[in-house]
């Protein structure tokens, strides 16, 4: 694991200067604290930060192939490495390093692009082409690395792992992006088809881009999609055993490392599942690792410890507490952009936890997304299943009314919550599901905004972007369109985005095994009743790992990783939540009534409505506003 920065002029071939480059890969230092490398030539300059994973005397970087055309420098790890290489090697290529940054590189000049198709693992890397003087930028096929890049005004392409190696170069012009307010304020991140500042882009996953002198603005190529789009026919019970195989075998490749490696275990199902094939390949304990909370409701601490001794694993844990909080700017500076998932506290404890133990440690992210894991899929199931009995102005007509006129009870235990299932009932399935991720919605948002942001978003609702991909979707069903963009904007934008920051600000590697693209492939041609089944999501896997663990682990309610926000911003942190109307930050941008905010925070703190996520987003976009801008 590691950072990667660089620039390139693909234009004209300017000279380089190596100190530059140097300053915005040392921004990355706590992705890579094991060693530095910097390579120039006229034109391109390559930046590299190292943790050492794999071959930990060789595998330095930039690195390059013996005769000097290709040079590379790579974020992440190559699972299937050994096997890639054997195919090289009985082709009759020879290798200097035991490292996967070479395979890459032997691998790129025998089958050119070609060659990702057979790597399996996460990765990001740039690779320069010396011959053509082509600069080709590489994300993985889920977008569990990230890639940032951007054209600088004396036509330089500079790219980074992360923002704040492109901050570092003082040639980026730092300018607030207003448009992509709307979408943080929407989902609680910035999406991966933005950035906050103006002018720099992510690669998006499952993709490449090639720089030249003939396309100096890039040719972006897709080489992986999911598809939903077909069905398989085969029995449950060998449905079962081949998901079985395609988890050990993701997570046996995950465990190969020359340094110590463990897990996070919540004691929900993903988790806990690693845990018990990590168990059943190592000859020695698993080190395991979990965060807890001081709120009752949301602790998952005592299933966790249950699952660590059933496996015998060596077990560390510890308590998010509100006196966290002051961890916050700590959080702004990990994530650069504005970042207001609430799990992202939980989750940089966890990582700092790990960290004191081991320098990998493998999780359970991406069962949800690619089985239909999460509550709101089992009710959007549900929904769609009326949608397809009742006609859609019947719908509008009896539905939508009920909807309206149903109070908002947010203080109400959640069956009488029925104002949102009425409404999303009388809407249409993919725009009710963008309306159901969204933190804080659009009339809610619409009375935040001041009225210059109001007329300069034009109209524009972030939902609409969601609603256009899940209409393109390769799906046969509405639950198959909702995971399908959960894949593609939810996964990299949020979840792999707050593990990656997380993990990497205290040098560690987070690998996911749920996420292997062989896996991804697998569930998305399951029929929708291995998915979901009696209410139950994740049903296959549920069922395959009935083996390993018990029923109480498998089959009690989903709780998820969630700081307890609200409660909080009623408790301790109510001073926090009056005073979100002063920041500095929010006030000179000029985008928000301070009325509506002052409100929005009386109403929280009395209990009237619960408004503890868009509080937690102002909050962290305020600093985020700070930060980055010096506002």
């Amino acid at each position: 694991m590691c950072g990667i920065a660089g620039l390139f002029y693909p234009e004209t071939p300017k000279p380089v200067d190596p100190g530059r480059v140097q300053r915005m890969s040392d921004a990355l230092a706590h992705r890579g604290p094991d060693g530095s490398g910097v390579w120039v030539d006229r034109g391109i300059g390559l930046g590299h930060r190292r943790l050492a994973i794999i071959d930990l005397e060789g595998g330095a970087q930039p690195m390059a192939t013996p005769e000097g055309r290709y040079h590379i420098s790579f974020n992440g790890e190559i699972y299937n490495f050994a096997e890639v290489r054997k195919e090289l090697e009985a082709a009759g290529d020879v290798f200097e390093t035991d490292s996967d940054t070479e395979v890459i590189l032997l691998a790129w000049r025998r089958w050119g692009r070609a060659a990702i198709d057979r790597l399996n693992g996460m990765f990001a890397f740039a690779l320069y082409d010396r011959e053509e003087h082509s600069l080709t930028l590489v994300r993985d096929r889920l977008g569990v690395k990230p890639l940032f890049y951007t054209r600088l005004p004396d036509g330089a392409i500079a790219f980074a792992s992360e923002l704040k190696g492109l901050l570092a170069n003082p040639a980026l012009r730092r300018v607030p992006d207003e448009q992509v307010i709307e979408s943080y304020m929407t989902w609680g991140y910035v999406p991966d088809d933005q950035c906050i500042v103006r002018g720099v882009q992510k690669l998006p996953a499952g993709h490449s881009i090639r720089f030249s002198a003939s396309q100096p603005d890039g040719a972006l190529h897709r080489y992986w999609d999911v598809s939903f789009a077909e069905r398989s026919s085969a029995k449950p019970a060998v449905l079962e055993e081949e998901l079985l195989e395609l988890m050990r075998d993701a997570v046996r490749l995950r465990m190969i490392s020359d340094v110590p490696l463990g897990a996070f275990l919540s004691g929900g199902v993903d988790s806990s599942s690693v845990v018990a094939l990590m168990a059943e390949r190592s000859k020695s304990a698993v080190t395991s690792c979990s965060i807890g909370f001081d709120e009752a409701s949301l602790d998952e601490t005592s299933h966790a410890r249950a699952v660590a001794k059933r496996f015998a694993t060596d077990h560390h844990e510890e308590i998010v507490t509100a006196g966290d909080f002051a961890l916050i700017d700590r959080l702004v500076d990990q994530f650069d952009e504005p970042f207001a998932d609430g799990s992202a506290l939980p989750t940089a404890q966890v990582c700092a936890l790990a960290r004191r133990h081991v320098t990998v440690a493998l999780s359970g992210d991406g069962a949800d997304e690619a089985l239909a894991g999460y509550r709101r899929h089992v009710f959007h199931h549900g929904e769609e299943r009326v949608r397809s009995l009742l006609p859609l102005g019947f719908r509008q007509s009896v539905f939508g009314t009920l909807g309206r006129l149903y109070p908002k009870a947010d203080w109400a235990p959640r069956p009488l919550r029925a104002k949102t299932t009425l409404l999303a009932l009388a809407n249409d399935g993919d725009a009710a599901y963008a309306d159901a991720l969204s933190v804080t919605g659009a009339a809610h948002r619409q009375a935040l905004y001041s009225p210059e942001l109001g007329r300069a978003l034009q109209g524009h609702r972030a939902e609409q972007d969601m609603i256009s991909l899940m209409r393109q979707a390769p799906a046969r069903s509405g639950l198959d369109r909702a995971q399908y963009a959960d894949l593609k904007v939810w996964l990299p934008g949020d979840i792999l985005t707050k593990v990656d920051r997380s993990s990497m600000a205290v040098s560690l590697e987070a690998r996911e095994p749920l996420l292997d693209y062989r896996l991804i492939e697998f569930a998305a041609r399951l029929p929708e009743k291995y998915r979901i089944q009696s209410g139950q999501g994740k049903w296959l896997l549920k069922k395959s790992m009935e083996r390993y663990l018990p029923e109480d682990i498998l089959y009690r309610p989903k709780m998820g990783f969630v700081t307890p926000i609200s409660q909080w911003f009623r408790g301790p942190l109510a001073d926090t939540a009056r005073g979100i109307a002063d920041g500095d930050g929010l006030a000179r941008t000029g985008w928000f009534n301070g009325k509506a905010m002052t409100d929005m925070a009386e109403a929280h703190i009395s209990g009237r409505s619960d408004y503890g996520r868009t509080l937690w987003q102002l909050v962290m976009l305020d600093k985020a506003m700070k930060k980055l801008f010096a506002l």
